[in-house]
């Protein structure tokens, strides 16, 4: 059985023409990347926080106004906010906990500590769902966010070269 080769999806090859230079990213890009977890690739199905710093870190030419610009924008665009949105999935988490320990208080420590994950798990869907609405990812397209959903990178596949 022969290995499989790991090669630039369509996207990234188009991204990579488009490029001009450099972008430097945002505090909360940077944030948000770093909540993210890291992945462990079986079919190479999803974007990874790595790939989403790439495409967040190319800069694109403003007067480009072709197709292809178009759609690496949009990309790069749903990406920022799906990274800037996950700060909120943290906050929610971390703000649920809180007031779940807070509202505890004059209990002892063992009815705190049964309550907190099931608070903190519900926290995550709350912040993701303020996040979405904050960063606009709700009103997006989704096309859109489909684009933002394509991988980096693909195995190979001599029958579709």
């Amino acid at each position: 059985m022969a290995a499989n080769v790991v090669v630039p999806s369509d996207i990234t090859l188009l991204e990579e023409k488009k490029c001009i230079g450099r972008r430097k990213l945002g505090l909360f890009e940077k944030l948000g990347l770093l909540g993210m977890a890291p992945m462990i690739h079986i079919h190479y199905s999803k974007i990874d926080k790595g790939d989403c710093r790439a495409v967040l870190s190319r800069k694109y030419d403003d007067d480009d106004n072709s197709e292809e610009a178009m759609i690496v924008k949009k990309r790069q665009e749903s990406i920022r906010k799906q990274v800037v949105a996950h700060n909120f999935m943290w906050a929610g988490a971390g703000t649920m906990a809180g007031l779940t320990w807070w509202s505890f208080r004059r209990y002892n420590y063992q009815s705190r500590l049964v309550a907190l994950p099931f608070i903190f798990y519900g926290g995550t869907f709350v912040g993701r769902a303020v996040g979405d609405i904050v960063t606009g990812r709700n009103a997006e397209f989704a096309r859109d966010q489909f684009l933002a959903s394509l991988p980096a990178k693909v195995y190979f596949n001599a029958a579709g070269a």
